[in-house]
C-alpha cells in the first residue's frame, strides 16, 4: 500500500508491505502524482516496508532524481539495512537523506518494528 499526503512544502509517501516487481504497475501513476505536486521536500516513510527488491529501489531512485533536478531533497525515513543496501548497490544512496526514526511502531500489516530495527510479528 502506498499513501501520499502533502503540506505546503512537503510530500510524504507512506509505503507498507512489499515494494517490488509485483507492485511495479502502480509506480508510473504514483510517480506522476508525486512529481506533479512539485514540493521541495519528499519524505518516503519506509517504516512499514517488509521487502524491497531492485524494482522498488529503481522507483525510489527515480523519485529522488526527479526532485533533485528541481532543486529538492528526498528523505528515506525508517528504511532498514536491507533496503539501504539495495539502494547502495544501485549506487544511489547519495540521492537520499536517511532518517532512521519511525514515528509509529504499528503498521496495518500486523508487524511492528522493535528498537533493534528488525521486523517481528505483533
Amino acid at each position: 500500500m502506498i499513501e501520499i499526503s502533502t503540506s505546503p512544502t512537503t510530500t510524504t509517501v507512506v509505503i507498507e508491505g512489499d515494494l517490488d516487481l509485483a507492485e511495479r504497475d502502480q509506480f508510473p501513476e504514483i510517480a506522476a502524482r508525486i512529481v506533479g505536486l512539485r514540493r521541495q521536500l519528499l519524505v518516503i516513510d519506509m517504516c512499514g516496508v517488509t521487502f524491497m527488491d531492485s524494482t522498488g529501489a529503481a522507483f525510489l531512485i527515480s523519485l529522488a532524481d526527479s526532485g533533485r533536478r528541481r532543486g529538492g531533497a528526498t528523505v528515506l525515513r525508517g528504511a532498514d539495512a536491507r533496503a539501504l543496501f539495495v539502494i547502495g548497490v544501485c549506487g544511489a544512496l547519495a540521492l537520499f537523506r536517511v532518517d532512521d526514526e519511525c514515528n509509529h511502531d504499528r503498521h496495518s500489516s500486523g508487524f511492528r518494528r522493535p528498537a533493534s530495527g528488525t521486523v517481528a510479528p505483533a
